[in-house]
């Protein structure tokens, strides 16, 4: 039997810092609905800063003017306690998704950035998947138990 989603929400915002709060706040309010614990919305609120991080800082770093790159993310809830969260860009993609999953890899020739986006998604998420390809984008699953249901 598939697990029934129960509420769904969407937004979309330009790829900016100063959206990176606005996103994760946006889906830890969201999962709220299902009464987590102060650890599962703090979980929530890095993977969600993660992946929007990671679009906005690499998957248009080519792109100057951040306002005319967009971010979307989608949320689902379903009737087990599961919380679906889909963050998509139309950035530059990932060429290699399995080799920019692995810890400590990062494009930054500069060394400001440690390689660990997708090490902190994988352990703060019961499930992750990414889809990516040359200048279509990516697309980041994550899902998360909220509770004991």
């Amino acid at each position: 039997m598939a697990d029934k989603i129960i509420n769904t929400m969407k937004t979309e915002f330009c790829a900016k810092s100063a959206n990176e709060s606005f996103a994760r706040t946006a889906v830890a309010s969201f999962a709220a609905q299902s009464d987590p614990n102060v650890a599962i919305i703090a979980d929530i609120k890095t993977v969600v800063s993660e992946a929007v991080t990671n679009s906005i800082v690499h998957g248009y770093a080519h792109i100057e003017d951040k306002s005319i790159c967009p971010i979307y993310i989608q949320c689902k809830l379903t009737e087990s306690g599961k919380l679906i969260i889909k963050i998509k860009d139309k950035g530059k993609g990932i060429d290699d998704v399995e080799t920019a999953m692995q810890p400590l890899y990062t494009t930054d020739s500069d060394g400001e950035r440690s390689g660990m986006g997708f090490t902190i998604m994988q352990s703060f998420t019961d499930r992750i998947k990414v889809r990516s390809a040359p200048n279509k984008g990516t697309v980041v699953i994550l899902e998360k138990r909220l509770g004991s249901k």
